[in-house]
């Protein structure tokens, strides 16, 4: 499991390099300057919702909008297309929310580091669960299904 710790990180690293040298144009927006559609799903994320960001992202030549909310004290980051049709969303949760597989696999990839997130992510019908783990100072993402097998 270590090795798959080692694998993950330094593939977080790889990729999060590429990402600096590829990354989408980000513009900071308000709700208004959204596409009415997006507001409209903004706003249906429900009562006691805080925006803390929005953002416009350009990826690959077209337009995605997202969200940065806290809901009841936990993050909510979701990804919408320009209809207002969520494509990414991460929701913050606790080990004790999640499935067992997904549970056990994340916990025992902490090893002697520090679970700083764990969070339930779902891109159209696909749903995993990442857990950020600190290190010595080094942040690493582990993603696993329900399971707790590894995904990409």
């Amino acid at each position: 499991m270590r090795l798959l710790m080692v694998a993950v990180f330094l593939n977080g690293c790889l990729t999060g390099f590429a990402s600096a040298q590829a990354t989408p144009a980000e513009t900071k927006m308000t709700l208004a300057q959204m596409p009415v559609a997006v507001q409209a799903a903004v706003k249906a994320q429900g009562h006691g919702v805080t925006v803390r960001e929005l953002a416009k992202e350009m990826k690959e030549g077209v337009a995605f909008y997202e969200a940065s909310l806290l809901i009841d004290g936990r993050t909510r980051d979701i990804l919408f297309d320009e209809q207002g049709k969520i494509v990414t969303m991460e929701e913050q949760k606790t080990l004790s929310e999640i499935p067992a597989g997904a549970r056990d696999a994340i916990k025992k990839a902490v090893g002697a580091g520090k679970l700083t997130l764990v969070e339930k992510v779902t891109q159209g019908e696909r749903t995993f669960y990442e857990g950020h783990v600190t290190t010595k100072g080094q942040i690493a993402e582990l993603k696993v299904d329900a399971d707790g097998r590894p995904v990409e």
